[in-house]
């Protein structure tokens, strides 16, 4: 338990500095070891309220391979921000402690209000994030979560009204990835599609500003375990 918060105050500490990607990765590769590696995973998957599901292979990454996976996650975060400027982009740590990629759509760019059907723009957006990132690096796995804000449908109860937030969340997460798989996105890249309407506010729900904020779709890029495997064997471009 000791060795465990050690490593997870290091975690802390590195997530909060200035520290590019690569540097990070070399730091948390350094914790090599299943065990520590799973415990390590645990916590930051429930930290970050077990929305990012990262390639789970069960050991720890070893530095140099940590070095390698931080490298191109740089490579990956600069091409997703230069590809897609409607799309808030930024690091995060996937549930293996592995630096992932996460862009942060507002929904009102890709949909009209209580539509699940994609606008003009949000399109031209996916086609940039398909052919300048993903098709790019295909050793990339992808995860596409939407939510919504409180606001409640007509003639509706609470219950009800929350039930339909995420029916309707989960239709936009699904539009975004059969627009990216129409496109030419690899289906055995994009892992997953949820939808969880009102969960996980970003914001207060008591202002319009932070109801925008609330609606979003939000796209994670993180290591496949094809990429863990080739960091380990050295020889990840």
């Amino acid at each position: 338990m000791k060795l465990g918060a050690l490593i997870l105050s290091v975690l802390i500490i590195v997530s909060g500095c200035g520290m590019n990607n690569t540097a990070k990765g070399g730091l948390i590769g350094g914790g090599t070891g299943a065990g520590i590696g799973a415990l390590v995973g645990n916590l930051i998957g429930k930290n970050a309220g077990g929305t990012l599901a990262g390639a789970a292979i069960g050991a720890a990454v070893g530095t140099g391979a940590g070095l390698l996976i931080g490298k191109k996650m740089d490579k990956m975060k600069a091409a997703a921000a230069a590809a897609v400027a409607d799309a808030q982009v930024e690091s995060v740590k996937d549930s293996n402690g592995l630096d992932a990629v996460k862009m942060t759509f507002d929904s009102g760019i890709l949909f009209a209000s209580g539509k699940s059907m994609l606008s003009k723009d949000a399109m031209q957006n996916l086609d940039k994030l398909t052919n300048e990132v993903l098709k790019v690096y295909p050793d990339c796995d992808v995860a596409i979560q939407g939510y919504t804000d409180n606001t409640g449908f007509k003639g509706s109860t609470v219950e009800e009204s929350f039930q339909k937030n995420i029916k309707l969340s989960q239709e936009r997460a699904d539009a975004v990835k059969s627009y990216l798989l129409a496109q030419g996105a690899a289906p055995s890249q994009i892992k997953s599609s949820t939808g969880f309407g009102e969960n996980n506010p970003v914001a207060s729900n008591d202002t319009k500003e932070g109801k925008a904020q609330n609606r979003r779709v939000e796209v994670y890029l993180y290591a496949s375990e094809a990429m863990i495997k080739a960091a380990e064997a050295g020889t990840l471009q």
